[in-house]
């Protein structure tokens, strides 16, 4: 099989188009040949060395996301058979071997059925992206599932609405009956919020998005879901109810997170940190559950109209489709991988 690999961290030119083995899948485990990978920031950090110390593995394979066929099933696996239609999430986590390549075994519990109707361009949009979403969503004090009705009556900021964890959020959130207001840094970006589902958009670029989101939301959001809390968080603490949320999943424009700590308490808020990797399986098995339900209702989408541009790229360009998620490139990257 072809996949895509390297053996040390640097820059995107480090990646290098192989042949390799087909790998066999052992107990507990599935093959799947794959048509879509994914790709997402987590692996362009991994890839540059900014979370390993050290490669774990002689030779890595990157890729948390992807979607294809079941086309092995291992030992003790029950309720997959060859030529199911998934979809996968955290490939490569723990493991030397993701989704860029042409085939890819992982434990079964990462394993998902794609939803008939669903292509395989969403399903492997899903994964990183979706799941981070959704526990940003189920952080708050009352809600733990996803489901229609579930954020009646709430009102949700989303920092960085087109971008692919924004996205995802605005619709999940959508579908659960939240009012969903987006931060936007242009008017094409605010055009792609309001495809997913977002009821208003602010340019926090421009004006006083404080004031803004106030008018939007007059008694503070019930939630908000942060991508930048460095340069975000007094805007956050300030439009914000009482026993709010801010649920927070990446470090985008500074590391050190300071805040006035009475401000801060006086309102009880909730900070809720996420990363997926050590979110636990409980939570993970939760969020794909309410994630295949909400593609199986059409609530996620992919594609120009749902907010998500689509890059595709072949895996002989897997190094141009990383640079592109590290240039920021606004949609969703894939790799085409049949």
């Amino acid at each position: 099989m072809r996949a895509v690999v390297y053996t040390e961290t640097g820059p995107s030119s480090v990646l290098t188009l192989v042949e390799r083995d087909t790998p066999v899948p052992g107990p507990g485990e599935l093959r799947v040949r794959l048509m879509r990978a994914g790709v997402n920031p987590t692996d362009h950090k991994q890839r540059a060395g900014g979370t390993y110390a050290a490669l774990p593995y002689p030779e890595i394979t990157p890729g948390q996301d992807g979607a294809g066929e079941v086309d092995a099933v291992g030992d003790g696996v029950e309720g997959y058979a060859a030529g199911d239609r998934v979809w996968v999430m955290l490939a490569q986590h723990g493991r030397p071997f993701g989704t860029a390549a042409e085939y890819v075994v992982v434990p079964v519990d990462r394993v998902f059925r794609l939803p008939e109707g669903a292509s395989y361009d969403l399903g492997a949009s899903l994964g990183v992206p979706a799941i981070t979403a959704h526990r940003a969503l189920t952080s708050g004090e009352s809600v733990s599932r996803l489901a229609p009705g579930a954020l009646t009556g709430q009102t949700v900021l989303v920092h960085g609405g087109a971008g692919a964890v924004g996205n995802a959020a605005v619709q999940l959130a959508s579908w659960a009956g939240a009012t969903v207001v987006a931060t936007v840094s242009s008017d094409e970006k605010a055009a792609l919020a309001v495809a997913a589902g977002a009821a208003q958009t602010v340019n926090y670029t421009v004006g006083d998005p404080v004031a803004e989101v106030r008018a939007l939301a007059p008694d503070g959001v019930d939630l908000v879901v942060d991508v930048a809390p460095a340069q975000n968080n007094d805007l956050d603490r300030e439009v914000t109810r009482v026993r709010g949320t801010i649920a927070i999943y990446a470090n985008n424009g500074g590391d050190e997170l300071t805040m006035p700590l009475r401000a801060t308490f006086s309102k009880n808020l909730r900070y809720q940190f996420i990363l997926l990797y050590t979110l636990g399986e409980d939570l993970l098995r939760a969020a794909a559950e309410d994630v295949s339900a909400a593609v199986a209702a059409g609530a996620l989408r992919v594609g120009e109209d749902a907010g998500v541009p689509l890059h595709h790229f072949p895996i002989e360009r897997a190094a141009d489709a990383h640079q592109a998620v590290e240039d920021g490139a606004v949609g969703k990257v894939l790799l085409d991988l049949a």
